[in-house]
């Protein structure tokens, strides 16, 4: 009884030193001030800047001294540093952890590079992989980013779960909007399963489109049934327009959006035909293509995850690599980073609304998950985005292809007080969002490196 006893004070006194700040109770008055505030919408910066926030919310955005401040509010003096608003990952898997498996095995086995991961739903339970989740929530808070988007990968109700408990309090994280099970075509992932084993393998992490329009409907309602917040498909050639379209007809009247992930140019294709909501990767995406989804309104989802040698940045830390697995994978590389650089410069010309995701689910040696996940908007830039552009597709714009443009997105009255603060100017240099020093989220101070309440 004493052990256990002492086991449960252990891990009541983890809990406690690992969650963030404690903030203000709900309903107190705080003021926020910096030098300077980002309005990613117009590029406006307002300097000196102050924030009011009421509880939860923004109450007033201005200059301190135009502002009637109650008596006894917390002040939160950010000296000469930069406010803007908390950042949306558009596109994350919070319950993976990808290691890549060493070389001999990526040859040897199909899937090798993403069974790892995929495999979780038999090689690890659920609640483990909920503690993983979360994990993996906090540290996104911590590096900045105050919502998410969770697009599959979770098991039946992991991330529904996760997302409860940080609405409830219980455990530190983003705003989460769940998707649940990923809606596949059987053979879209872990091909070639025991086929004893396949379908109760698969049932853990996806809901198969096998029956035509009919179970395309009943695989969103049966995702509604666990109060999802989004819905996640994975378009192949395989899936058609009728299929697609029925998924998207059950998500809206269930008031979801649709998020489809679709890299080649059929699946693109299949995903406008269908009226989705997102378009997520789309990284062959045509000219024609990008032209209809502007003028449909669908949001292409950025994920730059693999650019610019990405494999190799996590590889190398942690296995042997032969000299020409290495020069194999920086000749893919360069020529990736190429056709990405075209693609961005293609996007900006064609007008389409985007916004972007870190797509993260892989084990980053020497990083958290959060500063990947940031480490990745950032390589758009790199690309040849601007660096407003950047910022904008993950706030602003975000926000809108969420459905959240009323909630979340830029530091405006009436939306949640989600703010966060760098020490120089992102817009001049646009790595400044990998060193957050002050987060925010509802109000609550989550961390805060620049100064003293």
């Amino acid at each position: 009884m004493r052990r256990c006893t002492k086991l449960l004070a252990l891990l009541i006194a983890a809990v406690i030193c690992t969650a963030p700040a404690a903030a203000q109770p709900s309903g107190s008055v705080t003021l926020v001030k910096a030098g300077r505030l980002l309005d990613p919408r117009t590029g406006n910066v307002l300097t000196p800047a102050a924030v009011l926030v009421e509880g939860d919310k923004v109450k007033q955005v201005g200059l301190a001294s135009q502002m009637s401040v109650p008596a006894g509010a917390n002040l939160i003096d950010l000296g000469a540093a930069t406010l803007l608003p908390g950042l949306i990952d558009g596109h994350t898997h919070l319950f993976l952890d990808i290691i890549v498996p060493p070389e001999a095995e990526m040859r040897r086995h199909s899937n090798a590079l993403f069974a790892p991961g995929l495999l979780l739903a038999i090689v690890e339970s659920p609640t483990k992989r909920a503690l993983l989740g979360a994990q993996s929530a906090r540290e996104d808070l911590l590096s900045g980013i105050t919502t998410v988007r969770n697009l599959g990968h979770s098991g039946i109700d992991g991330d529904t779960e996760v997302r409860d408990a940080i609405n409830a309090g219980r455990i530190p994280g983003p705003r989460l909007l769940a998707s649940g099970r990923k809606l596949i075509m059987r053979g879209s992932y872990l091909q070639s399963l025991n086929p004893a084993l396949t379908d109760a393998v698969l049932n853990q992490e996806f809901l198969l489109l096998e029956g035509g329009a009919d179970e395309a409907r009943q695989a969103v309602r049966r995702n509604a049934f666990q109060n999802v917040d989004v819905i996640k498909v994975t378009a192949d050639e395989n899936l058609t327009v009728n299929e697609l379209k029925a998924v998207v007809e059950e998500a809206h009247r269930e008031h979801l959006r649709v998020a489809v992930h679709a890299a080649d140019t059929t699946s693109i294709q299949t995903a406008i035909d269908s009226g989705a909501d997102s378009i997520e990767h789309g990284n062959d995406a045509t000219d024609e293509q990008l032209r209809q989804m502007r003028a449909k309104g669908i949001f292409l989802d950025l994920t730059p995850t693999f650019y610019d040698g990405f494999i190799l940045n996590i590889a190398e830390p942690s296995i042997v690599l032969s000299p020409a697995y290495r020069a194999a994978r920086a000749s893919s590389a360069a020529r990736g980073k190429q056709e990405y650089d075209q693609l961005i410069q293609r996007v900006r010309k064609s007008g389409v609304k985007f916004a972007t995701g870190s797509d993260m689910c892989w084990f980053y040696p020497g990083k958290t998950r959060g500063e990947a996940s940031v480490a990745t908007f950032v390589k758009l830039h790199q690309a040849g985005m601007p660096a407003l552009d950047v910022i904008r597709a993950v706030t602003v714009n975000a926000a809108e292809m969420l459905g959240w443009s009323d909630r979340i997105g830029a530091i405006e009255p009436g939306k949640f007080a989600d703010l966060v603060a760098v020490s120089g100017d992102p817009v001049a240099d646009v790595s400044e969002l990998e060193r957050v020093r002050f987060v925010m989220k509802g109000g609550q101070v989550v961390r805060n490196e620049i100064s003293q309440h």
